[in-house]
């Protein structure tokens, strides 16, 4: 059985995996061209998933396992994926630590002023009349109330927060003191002195987030985007931070990335861009990995029922 890296693997994890599947045979590529050469060949495609797409699958002829060492799959080629009937799995839950202390650290930043204090360090001015606020006691309304937005909301308690959780089903989760059906959004987001998305990319999600939904908002409001960068309409939030409509923008995921040095969101005090880096960690591949291989021996034991993240390829998640 092959089982074909496209993720760039460190030698130390090659030689782990040999070790740990001996009679599996691991083919690790470094280029488009190496796949190729290989792909007709693999049972099972290690991949983040951005290079998959239907070419590949079609020339795929015994592929029947897909694992995305990320927890984003809407990039993938499903309508051939479903035809071809191949599994998916993916990462989910090893970003929930990371990207919880990430919406923290961000939400602190834009109340005690951290970009001013660090421009005034760098500029030698000693200026104590700036403003610092405290995210203590606040309400904070999390919109994916998944593995990760649990995570940020039980970090959120240790601030003494009122978590309220926006998910397709309502559904009550841990540590939110509510949590309420998608269509009710708009009846929470003037409670929200934070607002956190963490949603994938799915029909329901793309552009939820417009000028309707900004000027729910109050005026003071952060709003923070970790989760894919089509659930807003960026000119509508490019708009309200411009207008005062809400207080800031945290933005770590875009619609084109990278972001092009021309665009607006640079040049806005209000708006914090950061590199789709909120997932990161030196733990991530480690933690990918754990998932991989806890499947890899089900798969072989013929457990295919009992995979972790199995992702349902109808709908996309």
């Amino acid at each position: 059985m092959m089982i074909l890296f496209t993720a760039k693997m460190s030698p130390k994890y090659q030689e782990r995996l040999r070790e740990q599947f001996p009679s599996a045979q691991f083919v690790f590529c470094r280029t488009r061209e190496e796949t190729d050469k290989h792909i007709g060949d693999a049972e099972v495609l290690v991949t983040y998933g951005g290079d998959v797409d239907e070419l590949l699958v079609t020339h795929a002829d015994r592929l029947k396992w897909i694992m995305v060492l990320s927890a984003g799959v809407d990039q993938l080629p499903f309508p051939i994926i479903i035809k071809r009937k191949i599994m998916v799995t993916n990462a989910r839950g090893i970003h929930k630590g990371p990207m919880a202390e990430y919406a923290i650290s961000m939400l602190l930043q834009v109340y005690r002023q951290e970009k001013s204090i660090i421009n005034n360090e760098s500029e030698k001015r000693w200026d104590q009349s700036i403003v610092l606020k405290e995210i203590s006691g606040r309400t904070m309304v999390v919109v994916g109330t998944g593995a990760i937005g649990q995570e940020v909301a039980r970090l959120a308690k240790a601030f003494r927060m009122k978590t309220i959780g926006i998910s397709k089903s309502g559904k009550q989760v841990d540590y939110f003191d509510d949590v309420h059906a998608l269509e009710k959004l708009n009846t929470v987001l003037p409670e929200a002195d934070f607002v956190i998305s963490v949603l994938p990319s799915t029909n329901e999600t793309k552009r939820l987030f417009q000028s309707f939904e900004f000027n729910q908002m109050s005026k003071h409001a952060v709003f923070l985007n970790m989760g894919r960068g089509d659930v807003l309409d960026e000119a509508d939030l490019l708009e309200a931070v411009q207008q005062n409509v809400i207080g800031h923008a945290v933005l770590d995921v875009f619609g084109d990335e990278p972001l092009s040095e021309e665009h607006p969101f640079w040049r806005e005090k209000n708006i914090t861009v950061t590199p789709h880096i909120s997932g990161v960690s030196t733990e991530y591949v480690t933690r990918a990995l754990d998932i991989f291989t806890e499947n890899l021996t089900r798969y072989l034991a013929n457990e295919e029922d009992n995979f972790v993240n199995k992702i349902d390829v109808i709908k996309g998640y």
